[in-house]
């Protein structure tokens, strides 16, 4: 069964603070998105399997630990979950990076690909999807989805605020899906946004309304 992990730790809460600000601007909140992605990816890293590797020091033989595999894989989804990448890459600079594009359908209110660019060598790695809010759920699952289908295996999902209606709906669709949750928040209102929240991360992340 997948975990589902809250952040405690108190600098990723403090971070979290400032971004939730009305009065933040653009640039500290897409410096303090990179921050808190850095230091959650951190955190979700201590999860990374690793295997024994002999190698020789400058004074002898020894043994050490290395990752396992192929190593990461961080892929946003378009276009907010772009502002988690440069800090992720900051702890992992080998991730290879893929990006995925959805939006809604205003009629069936579904999420449609428009865009999907994977590593070839996605099946071996250990898949980090990021994406700066888990409200409903409809575009993490159907990325998660989609990213199945061509052939992942080991996915994670690393949101930084999430409401229970979403974590709900990940459970149900994807239970094999580790969770990192940067806060967990109340509710969604009726337009969809998470409450407290921090309002659009999209536009506040690039400048745009």
């Amino acid at each position: 069964m997948a975990k589902t992990i809250i952040m405690d730790h108190p600098l990723i809460q403090h971070k979290i603070g400032i971004i939730r600000r009305e009065d933040t601007s653009s640039k500290e909140f897409r410096e303090m998105i990179g921050e808190v992605a850095m230091l959650m990816c951190y955190e979700a890293a201590r999860e990374l399997p690793l295997e024994d590797v002999e190698i020789t020091t400058p004074i002898c033989q020894t043994t050490v630990k290395k990752l396992v595999g192929k190593k990461m894989a961080v892929v946003p989804i378009l276009r907010a979950g772009l502002g988690m990448v440069e800090g992720m890459l900051t702890i992992i600079p080998a991730a290879k990076v893929g990006h995925i594009g959805l939006y809604r359908d205003p009629e069936t209110l579904e999420p449609v690909e428009y865009y999907c660019k994977l590593p070839s060598d996605i099946a071996s790695r250990e898949v980090f999807v990021t994406d700066p809010m888990l409200a409903t759920g409809g575009s993490a699952t159907a990325a998660i989805t989609m990213l199945k289908e061509k052939g992942a295996k080991k996915i994670h999902f690393m949101c930084i605020i999430a409401a229970p209606e979403g974590i709900k709906k990940m459970h149900e669709m994807h239970p094999d899906v580790d969770l990192f949750i940067g806060a967990l928040d109340d509710h969604l209102n009726d337009h969809g946004y998470i409450v407290p929240g921090l309002g659009d991360a999209g536009d506040r992340i690039f400048g745009t309304k």
